[in-house]
């Protein structure tokens, strides 16, 4: 399983994104105002993912 880095986009349940702001040893703290319907969710703007939760969706490298 790869770790997450700060500045990558992240899914986890169930199709939710999330840009990664901080990463601790078992999770991250990811932005979720990049998605297009946030407003609509009426979520939170962060939250934190275990690392076992999610899956890398864009790497923060692949924008370099």
């Amino acid at each position: 399983m790869k770790i997450a880095e700060v500045g990558d986009i992240i899914e986890f349940k169930d199709g939710l994104r999330g840009l990664v702001e901080k990463v601790n040893d078992n999770s991250v703290i990811v932005d979720l105002t990049i998605m297009s319907n946030y407003r609509d969710l009426d979520l939170e703007e962060k939250t934190v993912v275990n690392h076992k939760r999610y899956k890398i969706v864009k790497s923060a490298k692949d924008s370099e």
